[in-house]
């Protein structure tokens, strides 16, 4: 099963991993991070295929519009996130603006832009479930 993969920019340090890649991961998508705005890019440059991109607003080395802007002139079709943090408004040129990290709405979102892969991901956790503990 080919399941669909997220750029996580995450300015947390890559000795712990961050509550928005344990969302997606526990959905069963595959993540990739970042962990910082230029890395972002160079992973968009050397992975043009990902479904979207999971940022914040308050990355501190590249003002949000700028990091959008820059990954939309590699990729126009690639979604991009952006989790407003509590000092930084949201990203005007973003697809998509949350207020909020509450990760049910993260998971939530990302099952929209990718609904059917989300069908066929719950389809096998359900005969995976029927298989191993309903036998």
């Amino acid at each position: 099963m080919i399941r669909p993969c997220f750029l996580v920019v995450d300015r947390e340090s890559s000795t712990s991993i961050s509550t928005r890649k344990l969302v997606i991961e526990t959905a069963k998508f595959n993540v990739i991070t970042a962990y910082s705005s230029d890395e972002a890019i160079e992973t968009v440059r050397k992975f043009p295929a990902i479904d979207g991109v999971v940022t914040d607003s308050g990355m501190i080395d590249m003002p949000c519009h700028e990091l959008v802007a820059a990954i939309k002139q590699l990729n126009p079709k690639i979604p991009v996130i952006v989790v407003s943090t509590p000092r930084h408004p949201d990203c005007d040129i973003a697809d998509h603006n949350l207020d909020s990290f509450d990760p049910r709405l993260l998971l939530a979102l990302l099952q929209r832009l990718q609904p059917e892969a989300a069908a066929r991901i719950e389809k096998r956790n359900e005969d995976l479930e029927e298989k191993y503990y309903n036998p």
